[in-house]
Parts: C-alpha cells; structure tokens; sequence
C-alpha cells in the first residue's frame, strides 16, 4: 500500500495556474454572471420570487452554477449567490428588487445604523451558502474545476446601504464619506469584517479561489479611492492571503484606479473592456494576472466580429501566463447562449503562449 498523499484533482486546473501566472496549456476562461437570465435552463429552476430565495435553497443554487459549467465548458464555476447576502442575512433588511436590484427599506444614517451592522456567523447566518459550496466541490472538483467565492466590497455594499438602492451619482454615499469620514470607515470596517468571516467560510467549505466584487468603485477618484476604500481592501485581501487560494479585485470603470488596485493585494485584477490589457498590465505591474476584458455587448454581433474581437483580446495579453479570459463585466440577460459556448471554444483552441495572431 502506497503511503502518498492523494493527487490533487484540481493540480492541473489552467485557471488557477493562470491567476499564478504559472505555465497552463489552455487560455481558462469563465463569465462573470454566467449562471443567470441568457440560460433557459436558469430561468425555468429559478422560480418567481425572489433571488435571496433562490440563494437560500442549496438545491436551487447548486444546480443553478452547474448550469453554465455543463453548458460552456468554462474553467471555473462562480458560486450562484449575491453580494448582499450577508447583509440582509443578518437583518439590515436589504431586499434585492426584481428589475432594481439591492434596495434597503431604511438606510444607513447616523452612527446608530452601525448597530444594525452585527457580526456575521456563517454557520447560523449564511449555512445555505456553505452547503451549495460542499455540494459543489464535491461534483466539480473531481473534474477538475474549481469553485470560485465572492463577497461584495465594502464600498460597493456601502453604497447600497447608504443610498437605498442603486445610484447614478452616488451623492448620499461621497457626502457621507466626506462629510463624516470616521463614521464612513467604522461602516467600512464593519462591512469589511463581514466580507472577511464570508469569504474565510467558503474557503474552508472548499472554494479554490476568491473573487472580491467592488463592481462601482469606479465612481471614485484615485485619492479618494486610496483614502476612503483602499485600506479596508487591503484589510480583506491581508486576511485571507495565507489561506492559500487565488485572489481577484474586480470592478467597472476602474481604470484609472487599476495601479491602486492591484497594490491592494489581489493576485488577479479584473479589467473592463475600456481599458486594454496591454495597458492595464503597465498599470498593475507584471507580477500579477489579469482577468478580461471582452466588452460583454459585442457577443451580440455576428460571429465573425465576435471572434475578431476575442483574438483581439488574447493578442493584447501577448502570451503572458497570467491571463484568465472573462467578458469586462458580466454576461447581459439577452445574450445567445450558444455565442458564448463559442467563444469558450475558441478560447481554448488559442496558444496561450501568444502565437495565434488576430485575424485581420
């Protein structure tokens, strides 16, 4: 009988060798939102009420991320959750509005909101969440691909507690942070711990890699990003980085926040499509992988265009190994199913090492 440890089964995972920028022999590719309202098969499990219902159910969620897995043939599943679970779980009272999204019934305030901002305890508050990350684990890794958890950024979970619900301005949100900046980051801190206890639970549930969603960053200017967001970033990224699974930084419009992002401690910075890859790795240093950046409303085109613009944007990696192919953010309810299996075939068919040019 041999003595040796048992092999790793997700050992030749290329997206976690890509988010480690070590050699992989496929270009991994996954979509943010790729279990959702573009899959039939989605629409018929999810029911009619509301998303945190469908969460809350781990037959639901687990069937739901497998959904696009078996579909595309994508390199990692993203768990089917929402970035607001741990706040509604732990009675904020945040709903998520069919065709809004996030909306709280009564905002944060005044310092006394803090008081409705308690610990979270995954094991009570959020169970549901880590037995669809078991269950995942369980029929994914055998087949090599890994689970990917997340949690919501402070600043982007702040938002929708301070304003309400979604904003174009974020005016209640920049006047709090400026107007009383020590209530804004014991807000900061407090969500900042509740993304830490999440995310610490997935992992020991078995997720393999780590996404933090800070989808509205973007809406800040580099001081105040640094000032005001940076550091409960860095505080979240500090904490689970001896857990030994990949992080990713995310966020929409951020490209002139992509230098501060990556020293905030991600091994892996997401990019929209406004920015080039080419350009954001000068940005973030080449010490760290991307992830993107194919504009999402492109895979409406006809293929043609679709497969120029994918080549385009493994051309502009330039056969770095820290690339893992995404859409710049996530797939839109309209777009073809079967378009994106496409893409993920065309994406695999590529040298990751750069020597397949772009068509012209």
């Amino acid at each position: 009988m041999s003595d040796s440890p048992p092999t790793d089964p997700l050992a030749g995972s290329p997206f976690l060798a890509a988010c480690r920028c070590e050699p992989h022999d496929r270009i991994p590719v996954w979509f943010m939102r790729q279990a959702g309202r573009s899959l039939p098969e989605y629409l018929a499990i999810r029911g009619t009420g509301s998303i945190l219902e469908a969460v809350g159910d781990p037959d639901r969620a687990t069937e739901i991320t497998l959904q696009p897995v078996r579909r595309y043939g994508v390199d990692a599943a993203i768990l089917y959750s929402d970035i607001v679970v741990p706040v509604h779980a732990i009675g904020f009272g945040v709903e998520i509005k069919p065709g809004v999204g996030p909306v709280a019934e009564n905002p944060f305030r005044s310092a006394a909101d803090l008081e409705r901002i308690r610990p979270l305890e995954p094991d009570v508050d959020t169970p549901y969440v880590l037995e669809t990350v078991r269950r995942l684990v369980a029929e994914l890794n055998p087949h090599g691909v890994p689970v990917i958890g997340f949690a919501g950024a402070p600043f982007t979970v702040a938002s929708y507690l301070v304003e309400g619900g979604p904003s174009r301005d974020w005016l209640k949100t920049k006047s709090l942070m400026h107007g009383d900046p020590d209530l804004w980051h014991q807000l900061m801190g407090r969500l900042a711990d509740m993304a830490i206890v999440s995310l610490e639970s997935q992992i020991e549930a078995g997720a393999r890699s780590i996404q933090l969603f800070d989808s509205w960053a973007g809406a800040l200017t580099v001081s105040d990003y640094r000032q005001f967001v940076m550091p409960h970033s860095v505080a979240i990224f500090d904490a689970v980085a001896d857990l030994g699974v990949p992080r990713i930084h995310f966020g929409v419009t951020t490209g002139e926040l992509l230098s501060s992002m990556g020293e905030a401690g991600a091994d892996v910075v997401g990019v929209d499509w406004r920015t080039p890859l080419s350009i954001a790795r000068q940005r973030v240093g080449t010490d760290k992988a991307l992830q993107g950046n194919l504009d999402p409303a492109i895979v409406n085109a006809p293929w043609p265009a679709v497969e120029a613009a994918v080549r385009a944007v493994v051309a502009e990696n330039a056969g770095h190994p820290g690339h893992v192919f995404n859409l710049g953010h996530g797939v839109m309810p309209s777009l073809d199913p079967d378009a994106l299996k496409r893409i993920v075939e065309l994406v695999h068919s590529l040298d990751p090492g750069g020597s397949t040019p772009p068509r012209p």
